[in-house]
């Protein structure tokens, strides 16, 4: 694998260093070792797939408070997606920015999204299907989210929001948010 760090504290792009013959390729899409020695939570507690029928499907901002936040790493297994991580950690240096990169099916790039980060994609294709691999079980009591299209944090998206759940659609603006609840 190659880790390379974002711009965004603790947050990083995984790609894959394949081995590639007649058959096609091989290659190790996460190994403990490597993400400890990069600083990165190695713990992988669940895995979960999300199918989108849609382009221009959005989902997030989502992310977990304590004592269940949780760190992911986020791949697309078919089709392509945007997607889109923002730091809530109040004493992080990037406190507040964001971070924005396709993954595909032909980059099979993954993100590494630490703790206490916001989340979301947007499909920039129909049929697009994600893995995430989480740090820790999903805890709906500690469900938290954060508009997608808030001014403040400035997300330039590459296309139109088509399809979004009313729960998504619904999550407050920074400016509702306290940074206590975070």
């Amino acid at each position: 694998m190659q880790i390379t760090p974002t711009s965004l504290a603790g947050a990083a792009l995984v790609d894959l260093k394949r081995l590639e013959d007649e058959r096609g390729f091989f290659a190790r899409s996460f190994c403990r070792q490597e993400f400890a020695d990069a600083g990165l939570d190695p713990l992988v507690e669940q895995s979960n797939v999300s199918f989108n029928h849609r382009s221009g499907t959005l989902r997030g901002f989502h992310y977990q408070i304590a004592p269940n936040q949780e760190a992911k790493l986020v791949r697309c297994l078919r089709g392509s997606i945007y997607d889109v991580i923002v730091d809530l950690r109040p004493d992080s240096p990037t406190y507040l920015q964001h971070f924005g990169a396709e993954l595909n099916d032909d980059n099979r790039t993954a993100l590494y999204v630490p703790r206490d980060f916001a989340h979301a994609y947007l499909t920039l294709t129909d049929g697009a299907e994600v893995l995430y691999n989480v740090s820790t079980s999903y805890a709906p009591g500690f469900e938290r989210g954060l508009r997608w299209d808030d001014p403040q944090l400035g997300v330039d998206w590459p296309t139109a929001v088509t399809t979004i759940s009313e729960k998504d659609a619904a999550w407050p603006l920074l400016s509702e948010v306290e940074v206590s609840a975070r």
